[in-house]
């Protein structure tokens, strides 16, 4: 597996900057991007750094950043549904959408494609959250990017290969994934790889490599959302980094800022908040104030699978150095429950 992997950083810097023209099927392609807006029209090209759509005369480009999802003409009805589901992080029920589907019905290369990319995506995601062997989901990534290099999903399966990367106990290999992402032409893209390279750092205990590397992307003006919730992301990250090397209270005033400031309604950047709480509080050596902020996750942010499961971890773990083998016991039951391949 792990040569397979290393395959991949190769056929990355091949396939970058390919453009690959897509068969007109009419004007019935719709693409969503993440100003709300949707476009219709045709894509006629494809690369993994966009799409081109065109209608009439009328030819726009779009990034892989801008785009939420693109609906095409001649879509499986539970591909459709599957891809909804995948969106909004409900990867088994996207499994059963897709397992609907007869792919040699399939009839367009880009439909094709985002069959493909949603079954590996889902695939990868419920691996990660303990819930399917996390070899056989980077095969599946890998599968994707060998056949459908063009396609514009490719910057994020990178990042989900990265992710399974470090899941598989490969740093290195996760780091040459997520640097991959530089090449996107977003610069939210960009900062993003610098951010997920730097949690790498941080799974590594390398404190001053991250802490670097955050504070590049804290002190980015952001003008964009996008930007905004990287730059929180990277306050939570720092947080962590801080207290690994020794500087806990620091680290603790910094994501308590954030916690402060949080809505309650975005689950993932919550969850993601009150685990790196956790983390800063067990690097601290308080782990009773490391069990609160993972039972936040656990009782408030279940919906989250990945972090959920990293939670309920560590409250394994936490239980008994407060005393309460029975919780732990239980946290234990409910992990094996939920995710059987967390442990």
């Amino acid at each position: 597996m792990n040569r397979l992997i290393k395959t991949i950083g190769l056929v990355f810097l091949i396939v970058a900057s390919m453009s690959v023209p897509s068969r007109v099927w009419g004007q019935a392609d719709r693409l969503y991007d993440t100003a709300g807006k949707n476009h219709s029209g045709a894509i006629t090209q494809t690369n993994s750094k966009g799409v081109q759509l065109k209608r009439g005369n009328d030819v726009q480009n779009f990034m892989s950043a801008d785009i939420v999802k693109i609906l095409y003409e001649g879509d499986p009805g539970p591909l459709t549904q599957a891809r909804e589901f995948a969106i909004d992080g409900q990867y088994e029920q996207a499994l059963d959408e897709l397992k609907k589907i007869d792919a040699k019905t399939i009839k367009r290369d880009v439909v094709e494609a985002d069959y493909a990319y949603y079954t590996a995506l889902s695939q990868s995601k419920m691996a990660l959250a303990g819930r399917g062997a996390k070899d056989a989901a980077a095969k599946a990534v890998l599968g994707f990017i060998g056949k459908y290099r063009d396609s514009w999903h490719l910057f994020d399966a990178a990042k989900v290969l990265g992710d399974l990367a470090i899941a598989l106990g490969n740093p290195t290999e996760a780091t040459k994934y997520y640097k991959f992402l530089e090449q996107s032409s977003s610069p939210e893209t960009k900062v993003e790889s610098v951010y997920l390279q730097a949690l790498v750092s941080v799974n590594q205990k390398d404190s001053a490599t991250a802490i670097a590397a955050f504070d590049k992307i804290i002190d980015i003006k952001a003008q964009t959302p996008q930007m905004l919730r990287i730059q929180t992301l990277a306050k939570a990250g720092k947080s962590v980094a801080l207290a690994q090397s020794g500087k806990g209270e620091d680290g603790l005033k910094l994501v308590n800022s954030l916690i402060k400031e949080l809505n309650p309604t975005d689950i993932e950047m919550a969850a993601r908040i009150y685990n790196a709480q956790g983390a800063s509080y067990e690097a601290s050596g308080d782990p009773e104030g490391a069990v609160l902020a993972y039972l936040h996750t656990h009782l408030m942010f279940s919906s989250l699978p990945d972090a959920h499961a990293e939670a309920l971890l560590r409250l394994v773990e936490l239980w008994p150095k407060v005393g309460k083998p029975d919780r732990a016991a239980e946290a234990r039951q409910e992990l094996q429950q939920r995710y059987p391949g967390a442990l």
